[in-house]
């Protein structure tokens, strides 16, 4: 095995964003990808075989304009071909954008300056061709020393002399590269002289001059445009929202109910004890609590890519770009929060999107303040039980304006907190920002392969890394919510009894300045699992019987009604507003920051906003009722 590991050699392939990158890296690898991380930071580490030859391995780096770097994703790219945060790559693929060649030829003359062995994909040379460019590969080859493949990574065939080139590049390097010489070279480049010498083999290279077509120049005009491009915007996002949100719920019950079916037929098949509730309650519960995301994650990211590969999510970022900046985001981060409103899952994942580290952080962050559908079962509750049904102002329902408030109320607060965040990072030393900063892609057809590749790999990601924490801790809450069994004779619920009645009991001084009842606590710690089971909570812990989830919340609306009053009942409303989010949330979090700090932290922020929000509601509210 050890002279395996010798033998390996390891080629990195860098690009920038949008040039093809990774459709060439599963042309060049085929399925045999595998997803880590890089060593010392926080950025996803793609690894493939190369198909022609096993002892080659190509790590995917992150895409970046340039070695001379401006953001901490960028500097993973630059460190690891400098050999700082693994091994030295033993020769690197570069991938050049044909349509723009003027953008990718500064980072192809950088990278020459490290003195490894290096082949150049030209990619989307197909486009650039249809549309009237005419480069000459070979006098690019000749001025650069390297060899300059036309490609099309799309096909096979359009990648054939690209493997042609990588197979004949050195398996590893006999006297290894100083590195710091490079490094020096790279900090002392004189930017002009390079844009000059860029502009030099421009000259020498393009025979014709790129054309765009004029449905291009007139579709870019209307998606650009300050009026119709919001307008188109809108339809697209209102599609996609109605898709995650709507569209989804078929596949979700269909799932929710199969998991209920099959805990059904567990439960009349085995005999009743621990053992029987264990898998049903616990393992079939916990693995329905993953799966039941499945269908807006793929809808939710399938929309992402079919837009990103299209051409078009670029332009919307750039047109969403003035309105968040000014909450310190950028367009970036409007879908991630869009698609919270269904679920901060598929927000908190899709956020990896963002390039700037510091805007994902805090997009993150703020996803779960906005309303997620969790929240609509707790919502419709105490809604109903505490604010009567009329109307105001002869056109506005009391209750509907009520729920409008708190969406509101986390819409503004999300908004708030990015706001701070933004004059945060600027007071901190060493914390640059910059304004967005994206190249436009021309318009071209979604690649539907790479679209369903990348599509398998954020599921199984899910599956895999999320799925495994929910499901752990999904069986830690069934151990709180049935154990220990009540004593014989017992007339209370069962679950006051249990360690989470305990817990329940235990917390409920401290949660005793927001008015909040025993009955609450407990029902709060299983709604950990999951917002919405909150609602069945209570209805178990005041024992209105099983039933639907409908009948649950009829016997539950003049209970609460009569028990908690106004400053109580708005206290709730107030806490679930900003509430630590649900198990799931927590583990995808976790996932994609790669930090238990920041999963913690942001966990403690969202808790201690809650109890705040919670506390000044009925305190004030008891004044004043």
């Amino acid at each position: 095995m050890q002279a395996d590991a010798v033998s390996l050699s390891y080629f990195a392939l860098l690009g920038a964003p949008n040039c093809g990158k990774t459709v060439l890296f599963n042309g060049l690898t085929g399925s045999n990808a595998k997803v880590a991380n890089y060593p010392g930071v926080t950025v996803d580490k793609r690894e493939g075989v190369f198909i022609d030859d096993a002892s080659i391995h190509i790590i995917d780096l992150p895409g970046t304009y340039s070695l001379r770097t401006t953001s901490p994703d960028e500097a993973v790219a630059r460190d690891m071909v400098l050999g700082k945060l693994d091994r030295q790559p033993d020769a690197i693929i570069a991938v050049a954008d044909a349509t723009n060649l003027r953008m990718t030829l500064r980072m192809m003359l950088e990278l020459k300056m490290l003195g490894l062995p290096m082949a150049v994909s030209l990619n989307l040379s197909d486009v650039a061709r249809s549309r009237g460019l005419q480069i000459d590969a070979a006098k690019l080859s000749k001025l650069l020393g390297v060899p300059v493949l036309e490609t099309v990574a799309v096909s096979k065939d359009g990648i054939r002399g690209v493997r042609e080139a990588v197979a004949k590049l050195p398996r590893r390097l006999n006297k290894p590269v100083d590195m710091e010489t490079a490094e020096r070279l790279l900090n002392n480049l004189d930017s002009n002289a390079l844009y000059e010498q860029v502009e030099d083999i421009l000259r020498q290279v393009v025979r014709t001059e790129m054309k765009l077509p004029e449905w291009h120049r007139r579709l870019d005009s209307l998606v650009l445009h300050p009026v119709w491009g919001f307008a188109i915007l809108a339809v697209i996002l209102l599609l996609v929202f109605q898709a995650v949100y709507s569209w989804s719920a078929p596949l979700m019950d269909a799932i929710e109910a199969g998991f209920g079916a099959l805990g059904e037929w567990v439960a009349a098949v085995m005999p009743a004890g621990v053992l029987q509730d264990l898998i049903v309650n616990g393992v079939i519960a916990g693995m329905g609590s993953v799966l039941v995301f499945l269908p807006q994650i793929t809808i939710l990211f399938a929309f992402i890519l079919l837009l990103e590969d299209s051409g078009y999510l670029p332009r919307a970022a750039f047109l969403l770009d003035n309105l968040l900046s000014k909450s310190g985001l950028s367009g970036r981060s409007f879908i991630p929060l869009l698609s919270s409103f269904a679920c901060a899952v598929p927000a908190v994942m899709s956020a990896r999107t963002i390039h700037d580290p510091r805007e994902r952080l805090v997009t993150i962050l703020i996803a779960p303040m906005l309303t997620c559908s969790a929240r609509l079962p707790v919502y419709a509750l105490i809604i109903a039980a505490v604010i009567p049904q009329q109307t105001v102002w002869g056109v506005f329902n009391l209750q509907g304006l009520t729920l409008f408030a708190l969406y509101a109320a986390g819409i503004a607060s999300a908004a708030l907190t990015a706001f701070v965040m933004k004059r945060l990072a600027r007071k901190q030393s060493g914390i640059r920002q910059f304004p967005l900063l994206m190249e436009l892609p021309t318009f071209r057809m979604p690649n539907f392969k790479h679209i369903i590749t990348s599509l398998w790999d954020r599921v199984k990601a899910f599956l895999k890394r999320a799925g495994t924490v929910i499901f752990a801790l999904s069986v830690v809450l069934w151990v709180l919510v049935s154990f220990p069994a009540p004593p014989a004779g017992a007339t209370g619920a069962a679950i006051d009894y249990s360690f989470a009645g305990t817990i329940g009991h235990l917390i409920e001084p401290l949660f005793a300045p927001l008015g909040f009842t025993w009955q609450m606590c407990i029902a709060m710690i299983p709604g950990i699992a999951a917002r919405e089971v909150v609602v069945a909570a209570l209805g178990t812990v005041y024992a209105v019987g099983a039933g639907s989830e409908d009948a649950v919340q009829n016997a539950l609306i003049p209970i609460v009604s009569s028990n908690w009053g106004l400053p109580t009942a708005f206290a709730f409303l107030a806490w679930y507003i900003y509430a630590p989010m649900c198990l799931a949330t927590l583990a995808v979090i976790r996932r994609e920051t790669k930090s238990a700090r920041h999963t913690w932290a942001i966990t403690a922020f969202l808790f201690v906003l809650a109890y705040l929000a919670a506390f000044l509601v009925y305190q004030i509210s008891s004044r004043i009722l």
